[in-house]
């Protein structure tokens, strides 16, 4: 076998440390999402692909059944972007979690409601006294569950409170097990047939303990990932202000519908009207005072407060602003 020269090796080295780096370089190009079921346009762009086609990344969408999943799979490294509502979030960001949130997914505004049970005997919050009332624990359902029943007075400690996920309310629903449940869609219409709303988000936000969802990155995979980053959050404003545009055309039958219901497991008849319940903020309000500007920080700080009362979390930090960025909307806003 004839042996290589000095100047042959040398190209062979080259070629090989090429294609190493090539091959690392597109490893790199890879990210894991993890989202929840909640009723948002963003399904519609996990459907298209068109988020792999602007970027070149392979995306693993990833469910899980609550936000505070979403921040064990975050904090242990697993998932890079994630889905969670204002209290989860709050709650990895005060355990010091290296998370920035960086797009308001949506103003739950009437999208979560206390749902009481026909014939439980329930008419109001103080009725809640030694009943089953369920809701994911963590969670925004969770926060403003509590809240409200300590603003009409009603002790915790005698109404039998459940951490239950989504599906699993949904079960015990429909078995009779439980009285009430603070929740959301798809599982919130589910159970509406054979219950009453007295509560939603909205008008427990309006006592002062109002709630979003959000989209929450690793800071520092985020750094290293600006340029998809900022595609991402074009793309989001996109899908959001198509929906605002043209919310008559999500019927039934149209694919986005179907697409939305295929990502969150609902029935495609529930989609339209649920949806109607979220608030969509725009590109400039992402970015402005009511949300990454400064209102966003002030609702983590007061839930932050209202969790550490319930022993949820050990400290509230100084400044949650620290743990929001505007950087990559208003990046987006310049291009």
């Amino acid at each position: 076998m004839k042996l290589m020269n000095k100047r042959q090796w040398l190209c062979v080295m080259l070629l090989s440390a090429a294609a190493a780096s090539g091959a690392f370089a597109q490893a790199k190009k890879e990210v894991t999402f993890a989202h929840q079921d909640m009723l948002v346009p963003l399904r519609t762009v996990m459907e298209s692909g068109e988020l792999e086609k602007a970027t070149g990344y392979k995306i693993n969408w990833r469910m899980f059944g609550g936000g505070g999943d979403v921040i064990k799979a975050m904090a242990s490294g697993d998932v890079q972007l994630g889905e969670a509502g204002s209290s989860p979030i709050v709650a990895a960001a005060s355990q010091g979690q290296d998370i920035k949130l960086f797009w308001i997914l949506d103003d739950i505004a009437d999208a979560e409601a206390l749902i009481v049970r026909n014939g439980s005997g329930i008419n109001g919050v103080k009725d809640l006294k030694g009943k089953k009332v369920a809701t994911p624990f963590v969670s925004t359902a969770h926060y403003q569950l509590m809240a409200v029943m300590k603003t009409e007075g009603v002790d915790a400690k005698g109404v039998n409170v459940m951490n239950l996920r989504p599906p699993e309310i949904a079960a015990a629903w429909e078995r009779g097990d439980i009285d009430a449940a603070f929740i959301w869609d798809p599982v919130l219409t589910k159970i509406k047939g054979n219950g009453k709303v007295i509560e939603t988000s909205k008008t427990i936000g309006a006592r002062g303990f109002p709630t979003f969802d959000g989209l929450i990155v690793n800071a520092k995979w985020a750094a290293e990932h600006e340029a998809f980053m900022v595609t991402l959050v074009k793309v989001l404003a996109k899908a959001d202000a198509g929906y605002m545009a043209n919310k008559a055309k999500w019927t039934v039958d149209s694919p986005e519908v179907k697409a939305v219901a295929k990502w969150t497991k609902a029935d495609a008849k529930d989609v339209p009207p649920s949806m109607a319940l979220y608030t969509f903020p725009t590109l400039a309000e992402q970015a402005g005072p009511k949300w990454l500007g400064g209102a966003a920080a002030k609702a983590m700080s007061s839930t932050a407060a209202f969790l550490k009362e319930q022993g949820r979390i050990q400290e509230v930090k100084p400044d949650y602003s620290a743990f929001i960025t505007d950087v990559y909307v208003k990046k987006a806003m310049a291009k």
